[in-house]
């Protein structure tokens, strides 16, 4: 019973140790992979003008979880309007929001999330879109920054407005 004990002890701080590597290194998202935490230089001030990330073709955006670990991935962004947008496509038929993706999941139950943006960090809070007329600008401006994306049709693309928090 004791040498079972010490195996499960020597499997905790295993985990633990892990766990302490992971949150100071990050663990980012890479492509399509879902990573843990974010890192970087955290901006607090309030941004009036998101334009800037026109030059950035993805960034990451790191959700909280109901396990208490983050789940981070890369998506497009669009600045419309000066205001941030992000997006997620859902290629699959039949799957509705917030299903399908996990990140949905996550930012539908709790939308405070925290972004990426080249090498700053920016803790906001994000908002599902739901008014035709922002989505189809949103939309037009999806199509200018990413000419050649493949995107769904507009039925099946997310949108979420970045707020301040």
């Amino acid at each position: 019973m004791k040498t079972l004990g010490k195996i499960l002890l020597g499997i905790v701080l295993c985990l633990a140790l892990l766990l302490a590597v992971l949150r100071v290194t990050g663990f980012e998202p890479r492509d399509r992979t879902p990573g843990l935490w974010l890192t970087g230089d955290l901006v607090t001030t309030p941004v009036s003008d998101w334009s800037f990330t026109d030059a950035y073709p993805n960034i990451k955006v790191q959700t909280r979880t109901w396990y208490l670990l983050p789940h981070s991935v890369t998506t497009f962004c669009i600045a419309y309007n000066k205001q941030l947008y992000l997006t997620s496509f859902y290629y699959q038929p039949g799957v509705q929001y917030p299903h399908g993706r996990t990140w949905n999941e996550h930012v539908a139950r709790d939308p405070h999330v925290r972004l990426k943006i080249g090498d700053k960090l920016y803790d906001r809070t994000v908002s599902y879109v739901t008014d035709p007329a922002e989505k189809a600008g949103f939309l037009q401006a999806l199509a200018k920054k990413y000419p050649t994306a493949k995107a769904p049709d507009s039925s099946r693309v997310i949108v979420f407005h970045v707020l301040d928090n």
